[in-house]
């Protein structure tokens, strides 16, 4: 051991006494590291630059027109390109840019042929043709180059067709919208239509008894028209009696007459205690219709609403019975208006009786309320107080009068009845002539007749296949979900189907720049040049080499040779954090580890030339020139050659590159912690070859290398 550090401490000796020494090993210390640098800052931020690749651009699209109106979509990509900066767009002729690409004055060409707008256009034909942008692209410029102006034409298409998309999906969603529009406004009709033909639905039965009777009527009445033929002598016995009844009518009315006069009060009582009544339900509707009620709440109000419901329906019956009564027996149409209006009254009180049932079924476990019904009873009860006010207020100027009226029209009619009576005395013998005619009618009306009721049961069958049809969609389906999906934000849904997903991009350990990146490998590369340019320039053979063992020689001259590695590692990875700035989070470690590869390293190549002489300087290039192919350190390791992958595992530059790549990104100990324990292993096994094969391999290599010196070619 003593004398391995003589001759190590002799070395330095020597190093430092020799002026042109020491230039020579500064320079072998620093040189390495302009490799590294020099690589690095060239491939610092390569596709950040690439608006110097010029591709020739050229639109020969003649346009088109679609429903009227002239598309140059040729035109616009010229105008969208001329603003994109990310490549070098030239805009020039067919013909130019063929030349161009052709000589390596453009990396490629696109041209939108005439017929592109064209066929875009087909979309709206039954006959579809997708429209092609030529896209030709030198491959024999450079090798990189054709990925990025590929990139930039598969970018442009894609552009194109989301444009495309988003504005044929925009007027298909407008139209949808436009429809769903119209579905909602009409919707109460439609449901009209539903619930009538669910009512006609259940009145069928009715209507096939009410066919039937009418078939009995009719031969009935064919059978009561023959016999007022007989008993027509008796009616004109009748009708001088029905003259004194008519009178006696007339005097019975005219003492009736104040009793009549009552129910104008009663009628204004009544109405007053409805709306009073209807009032109290509004107050209940208000209370309803509070954000936060619960549901136990909106219970008890609609069982008080219902008694007051159903009292108001009661009063508003009695009214109606009422004036109807005394519009029969005043047989005009005086009271008809009034009794409208209080049957609209009625029919909204009935619907309100039937919203209240729905909101109290709902509650009933616990649930809250639906608000559409809510809506509905709020608006009907308001409609309700409205028409009451109108009712009560028009009372003196509008029902009075025509009760009035109907008291005076049945004593009028009641004097026209004498008249008539009197007049129809004068007309039986046309009596008989009338009933002849309405016996023909009757046959006829019987024929009509057979002919219903032989189509009844195909209209019948009808019906219940509608009606059907309409419960299995409403089972299936809910109108008002389809009218809220295609009621749509048009802007919004034609940007999702141009776009349907997008890609949220996560970066784990960010660098920031393509050099950066790379500097794991271009510093772990230079290492081992540096440990070439060693061996090349410096000799590994010890002047007085008999003096010492083997082992001595070898690791006396290791140590030199290490210490100025150590520098050269020590230079690079100082320069590459402060002179030329690469991106490293973990900048300590990144120092530490360099001098180690740069250890490893060393020590390889020299024992490889320390042993095999000349030879072993090939070996260390041969290795070289195998990691820069199999290491991983450019691309990755899965898409390189099956040999490649299958030598990988056992190049140092495999581990060297990996721990420097930990370093520049983020550092995660288990992964450098292997990557060190390797690349030991490796050192090792390297030191303990060099020690113990150094003398039995170097006496063979060395007599190799005498006999190639003869040759005068090599030193």
């Amino acid at each position: 051991m003593k004398n391995t550090v003589y001759i190590y401490t002799r070395d330095l000796k020597r190093i430092f006494t020799n002026w042109a020494m020491i230039i020579i090993v500064l320079t072998l210390m620093i040189l390495p590291s302009f490799y590294a640098w020099f690589n690095i800052k060239a491939s610092w931020d390569p596709y950040g630059r690439t608006e110097g690749i010029a591709i020739a651009v050229t639109s020969e699209d003649e346009g088109s027109t679609i429903r009227g109106q002239h598309v140059n979509v040729g035109k616009d990509i010229i105008a969208t390109l001329k603003k994109n900066k990310t490549l070098g767009w030239t805009f020039v002729s067919k013909e130019k840019a063929d030349h161009g690409v052709k000589h390596g004055d453009y990396y490629a060409s696109i041209v939108i042929p005439k017929d592109f707008s064209q066929k875009l256009g087909t979309i709206l034909q039954d006959r579809l043709e997708k429209p092609v942008i030529i896209y030709k692209v030198n491959e024999k410029i450079n090798a990189v180059a054709p990925k990025i102006t590929s990139k930039g034409a598969s970018s442009l298409t894609q552009q194109i067709s989301e444009k495309f998309v988003k504005t044929a999906n925009g007027a298909i969603f407008s139209v949808f919208n436009e429809l769903g529009i119209t579905l909602q406004r009409d919707l109460p009709t439609i449901q009209q239509v539903e619930q009538r033909i669910f009512e006609l639905e259940n009145r069928l039965p009715e209507i096939k008894k009410v066919i039937n009777e009418a078939n009995d009527t009719t031969q009935k009445a064919g059978a009561i028209v023959s016999k007022a033929q007989a008993t027509l002598p008796e009616v004109e016995r009748l009708t001088a009696d029905g003259t004194q009844m008519a009178q006696q009518l007339n005097t019975f009315l005219t003492k009736s007459d104040q009793v009549l006069k009552t129910a104008e009060p009663t009628i204004n009582e009544t109405l007053h205690r409805v709306q009073q009544r209807a009032l109290r339900v509004q107050e209940l509707k208000n209370q309803l219709m509070e954000k936060d009620i619960a549901p136990a709440e909106v219970s008890a109000a609609a069982e008080q609403l219902k008694v007051q419901l159903t009292k108001q329906i009661a009063d508003i019956g009695e009214i109606l019975t009422l004036l109807t009564d005394l519009n029969t027996v005043s047989q005009g149409n005086v009271l008809s208006p009034v009794i409208t209006q209080i049957k609209s009254v009625h029919a909204l009180l009935q619907q309100q009786l039937s919203d209240v049932n729905d909101l109290q079924q709902q509650t009933k476990n616990g649930d809250a309320p639906d608000p559409s019904v809510l809506e509905k009873f709020s608006s009907r009860t308001d409609q309700a107080v409205s028409k009451l006010n109108t009712l009560t207020n028009s009372y003196s100027s509008t029902i009075v009068p025509a009760v009035e009226q109907a008291i005076k029209e049945a004593k009028d009619k009641t004097a026209r009845a004498n008249s008539l009576l009197d007049e129809a005395n004068k007309s039986m013998p046309d009596v008989s002539s009338v009933l002849s005619k309405t016996a023909s009618g009757i046959l006829l009306g019987q024929q009509e007749l057979a002919k219903i009721t032989k189509d009844f049961p195909r209209i019948e069958q009808n019906v219940h296949n509608i009606a059907d049809k309409i419960r299995e969609f409403q089972r299936k389906e809910n109108i008002e979900d389809i009218i809220n999906l295609l009621k749509n934000d048009v802007q919004k849904e034609s940007d999702f189907f141009a776009k349907p997903v997008l890609l949220k991009e996560e970066r784990l350990y960010p660098i920031p720049n393509y050099g950066s990146a790379m500097s794991p490998f271009y510093t772990t590369l230079c290492l081992w040049v540096g440990a070439l340019l060693l061996v090349s320039i410096l000799s590994v053979e010890v002047a007085d080499e008999e003096r010492f063992k083997s082992y001595e020689v070898y690791l006396g001259r290791l140590l030199t040779f290490l210490s100025i590695a150590l520098v050269q590692a020590f230079i690079v990875t100082l320069g590459d954090l402060f002179l030329i700035k690469t991106y490293v989070v973990d900048k300590v470690p990144f120092i530490f580890l360099g001098l180690l590869c740069s250890f490893v390293f060393m020590t390889i190549v020299y024992t490889l030339v320390a042993i095999f002489g000349n030879a072993g300087k090939a070996m260390a290039i041969v290795l070289l020139v195998l990691q820069l192919s199999a290491a991983g350190g450019t691309f990755p390791i899965q898409v390189v050659p099956a040999f490649f992958q299958a030598i990988n595992p056992f190049l140092p530059f495999t581990y060297a590159i990996s721990m420097m790549r930990e370093v520049v990104g983020g550092m995660l100990a288990d992964i450098v912690r292997k990557d060190v324990t390797v690349l030991l292993c490796i050192w090792l096994g390297v030191l303990l070859v060099g020690i113990f094969l150094h003398k039995p391999l170097s006496k063979t290599s060395a007599k190799l290398t005498k006999k190639a010196r003869e040759s005068k070619l090599i030193h």
